[in-house]
């Protein structure tokens, strides 16, 4: 059963999970369609009413019910509103003696749209690329 903390500071006014606990075991029951909880870096996400909405379809969802997800979210790539959208979904956190039990959260890499080395690696390079080989083209069927 969840454990919670007696703090009454700022953060969990705004994140009222915090200090709820829940072992593994007990997140391993919910792996159904009428109980869908996931591990996401460590913390538990009650995704059942989100099921029907989820953009990739309830079965990848359902695939990853009451165990870690966390490698499967990230290699996925979501949006900053999708991450945003998920703290919605928080009920807990895994019990710190279950975290060994399941891999370690990977690090989020992020890279913002504004980016030069993204404008570089999508556009510019590929259309020097481009208008050199036009040029040796062209320099080829002229002779």
């Amino acid at each position: 059963m969840a454990k919670r903390n007696s703090s009454n500071d700022s953060k969990s006014e705004k994140e009222p999970w915090r200090g709820c606990y829940y072992t593994l075991e007990e997140i391993q029951k919910h792996n159904t369609s009428q109980s869908t909880w996931i591990i996401l870096n460590h913390r538990v996400y009650d995704l059942t009413k989100f099921l029907e909405e989820h953009p990739g379809g309830e079965e990848v969802l359902r695939e990853q019910a009451g165990g870690d997800a966390t490698e499967n979210f990230e290699d996925v790539g979501h949006s900053t509103d999708a991450r945003e959208l998920s703290e919605t979904f928080i009920i807990g956190e895994l019990h710190p003696d279950d975290r060994e039990k399941v891999q370690k959260p990977t690090e989020t890499y992020i890279t913002p749209v504004n980016s030069n080395s993204s404008l570089w690696n999508n556009w510019l390079i590929p259309a020097i690329v481009a208008i050199i080989v036009v040029l040796v083209y062209r320099s080829y069927m002229s002779e």
